[in-house]
């Protein structure tokens, strides 16, 4: 069964390239971005942690912490982590789960359950594991995305959704396309105008469904 918006992300327990990770105890009270990776060592991939990991202080600014799979082994983890701390000159400072038996691919709806990993694989037998999953600290799955082997990841988009997904969440709006923070937000149509006073000040009505205000 596909794994929803709004759905109660699986719990597992793995190793990693940090030790053992208990899934939503090491969430706890923080957002979580979970990213895949279909192979260490693959080019494309290396840029995506790499960018990750030049983003630890805007992470940490937002209470969210990150977290990698791939579908190779913990040894071969750490040995990939000195190539890609040397491509980006920043520090891989959050894990990598090991996900050689394929069960938190699996768990998370990216490979089939009958999916395994033949001998002399290559990315290619694994290529659906490249998505994102954004987790909220209720471990609920609050936004995901998946990328093809041969286009990175955009993670200024993601952290914009973040930035979307934390701020809509805390003050009960919508964002408009292309939303940044500082903006205009929208007035959900459930609130009433004379509510949308209350709650937001002045507003302006472009239809009658469709009503922004100042964030």
């Amino acid at each position: 069964m596909s794994l929803r918006i709004n759905d109660t992300v699986p719990d597992f327990t793995a190793e990693s390239s940090l030790g053992s990770i208990s899934f939503h105890d090491w969430i706890g009270d923080s957002w979580a971005i979970l990213f895949s990776h279909p192979k260490d060592f693959t080019p494309v991939c290396t840029t995506e942690f790499g960018a990750v990991a030049q983003l630890a202080d805007e992470f940490a600014k937002r209470n969210t912490k990150a977290i990698g799979v791939s579908v190779d082994g913990v040894d071969d983890h750490r040995k990939w982590i000195g190539d890609i701390e040397s491509y980006c000159s920043a520090t891989v400072g959050f894990p990598i789960i090991a996900d050689t038996d394929l069960a938190v691919a699996k768990a998370f709806d990216m490979l089939p359950a009958e999916a395994y990993l033949p001998d002399g694989r290559t990315a290619a037998d694994s290529a659906t594991v490249r998505s994102v999953f954004i987790i909220g600290p209720d471990k609920k799955l609050k936004l995901s995305m998946t990328y093809p082997m041969v286009v990175g990841r955009n993670f200024s988009e993601i952290m914009r959704a973040l930035d979307a997904l934390q701020y809509t969440e805390k003050r009960g709006v919508a964002t408009p396309a292309d939303w940044v923070v500082g903006e205009d937000v929208i007035i959900p149509p459930s609130v009433s105008d004379a509510d949308a006073k209350e709650k937001f000040g002045e507003f302006e009505t472009i239809f009658p469904y469709l009503r922004k205000t100042r964030a």
